[in-house]
This record gives C-alpha cells, structure tokens and sequence, in this order.
C-alpha cells in the first residue's frame, strides 16, 4: 500500500474542490496514510511547497468555493527539468502517488508523472464539463445555478424595460453551461461552438417571430467560444427596435459556494481516488458516467470525446419561440 500521498488542485478553480480535497485527506488519514496538500498546483509540486494535513485540516470546508491549496496553471511544469523537479520533490518527501484535481491540462500533467514513475489519480474539476470521460464535473451544478441566478436578474431589468438582454457564459471550447442553463433561464436562442448558427435565422428572425406573438422582452444565451457580445447587441438592437444590453457574466461563475450535488460528487470521488491508491492503483481517471462513479486508463480517458446533447438543443429551440 501506497503511506504517502499529495493532493493538488489546478488550473481554474471550481467549486467543490475543497470537498474533494477534504474527502481525500480524510479518507487517506483513516487508512494510516500520510497525506501533504500541495499548494498552486504543479508550480507547488516543482517547488516543494506542501504542508502535512490531517483530518482537522479539512475541517469546515466542504461548504467553501474556490480550493484551500490555491491554484495556478505552470508552463515551467510541461518542460522536462520542470517535471524532473516536480519528481525529486515526490522521492524527498516519500510521495508515492498523487492526487490531481482539475481540467484536461491537469490530466496531461498526471498523465506524464505517470509515464515517469508516479501513480497518480485525476479528478475532474472545472465549472466546463468538458472532459470527455465524463458526464458530469466537479463545479458544474454550481456554476449552472450560478448562471441560472444571474439570468434571473437580469430578466427582471428586461421585464421592466422590455429590452433584450445578451449573455455571455463561460464554456471556454464548450457550450454545456450555456446549453443547460439557457433551457433553465427559458432563453430564447443559445448559441454554443457545437452547433453551427446563422445569426439572421436563430437570433433575428426568432425574436420577430416571437414578436408576433406579443413577447416584447428577451434573453440571449451565448457561449464564451462564440463570444462577441457587444457587436451582437448592437445589430439585434439595429435590426428589431429592442433596445439591447450586453452582460458578460465572468468570473462569478466560477466561485460561491458549492450546491449539494457538487460536495456529494466531490466527496464520492476524492474517496474513490485514495482507494485506488491504497491498492497500489495509479494512471486512473475518476469520473461519473450515468450517475455512477468509476474510473478509466488516463491515456484511454484523454482520448475519450464527450458530446453535446443536441435532442436538448432542439427542446430548447422548440419550447422557447
């Protein structure tokens, strides 16, 4: 059995990190093992900046955004001397496997300490749901609600002066977030970089047709990989009569605290991470599919495709004229 191990989360921050990290470290310290938080990610791995944690170390934090060990993205980690480093801090402190929590950029960093000797095990963490092993990461529900929260507000200022309102959601190369909450928001088009658009037919000619039918206020959801928001404002405005506000939503989708779904998921695979472990297991992906949690090869899972849903995309389009 594997006595020592670290947990690190990088790249961007999503909520429910911190109940993965505290699933982790206690699950670790019932088994006997000695579990190091490391700080900033990969940066804190090169670095040896780590701390030794025990089960009061987590203690109130499944409730809190962000992560407790901080995070960083480490171009310094993709070269070799970087991954060396990161490898000699491992042998000094006795780490014998890794706990990795993050996006795809974080699976490549595991993936390749892997390759060089070090067991470790990834949890998806980032608000996208972009990792193609995965229906379902950590942050997501969260930030979906998040979305759904701010929509709802901006709503009420679209009600009051019959305007439109366009919305840009995070999603980076993915629409899942803007999909999902634009049919939770009643948005009356979505824009995603999954499914090809004419802006002119299913922005311009949707809101007039809805027009028709007495609608006089509407909500625009657009992915962050379409973006543009601002000059899609402008013309709708030019081309409807509706006055027209652009929002970029931002960062605020990424923090706050996590909902129940996120600490429950969290929790389930920071425990199955450290099992793992214990069994000596490493190169795997922790991820949820159907809504079970099991876990893959990390070179099988970095090759995996997820899809968008695109029966949803046709619900939303058909429900909300």
């Amino acid at each position: 059995m594997i006595k020592t191990i670290g947990v690190l989360t990088s790249g961007g921050d999503a909520p429910g990190m911190n109940a993965a990290i505290r699933a982790v470290v206690r699950a670790g310290c019932e088994l006997g093992m000695q579990v190091y938080g490391i700080r900033r990610g990969y940066n804190g791995l090169m670095e040896n900046d780590m701390y030794e944690m025990n089960l009061r170390s987590v203690s109130d934090i499944i409730n809190r955004g962000g992560t407790i060990l901080y995070s960083a993205r480490s171009p310094r980690f993709k070269t070799e001397e970087g991954m060396q480093d990161a490898i000699a801090t491992c042998k000094k402190r006795g780490i014998g496997g890794l706990v990795v929590i993050g996006g795809d950029g974080s699976f490549r960093g595991a993936r390749d300490l892997s390759l060089r000797g070090i067991p470790c095990v990834a949890l998806p963490g980032t608000i996208d749901n972009d990792i193609g092993c995965c229906d379902y990461t950590i942050g997501y529900d969260t930030a979906m609600n998040t979305i759904m929260q701010m929509v709802d507000r901006i709503r009420d200022t679209t009600e009051s002066h019959d305007r439109c309102a366009v919305v840009e959601v995070m999603g980076r190369g993915a629409g899942y977030l803007a999909l999902n909450a634009g049919v939770a928001c009643g948005a009356t088009s979505i824009l995603i970089p999954e499914v090809p658009y004419d802006f002119e037919r299913d922005v311009i000619e949707r809101m007039k047709r809805t027009q028709k039918s007495n609608k006089v206020h509407f909500v625009i959801l657009v992915s962050e990989a379409i973006g543009g928001v601002d000059e899609m404002a402008k013309r709708i405005q030019s081309e409807t009569g509706v006055e027209t506000r652009a929002t970029i939503l931002g960062h605020v989708q990424r923090g706050g605290s996590p909902t129940a779904k996120d600490r429950i998921v969290a929790s389930q695979m920071g425990y199955r991470a450290v099992q793992l472990l214990k069994d000596g297991i490493g190169n795997r992906v922790v991820a949820m599919q159907k809504e079970t949690v099991l876990d893959f090869d990390i070179f099988e899972a970095l090759n995996m495709k997820n899809h968008v849903d695109l029966d949803m995309y046709k619900m939303a389009l058909e429900i909300s004229i």
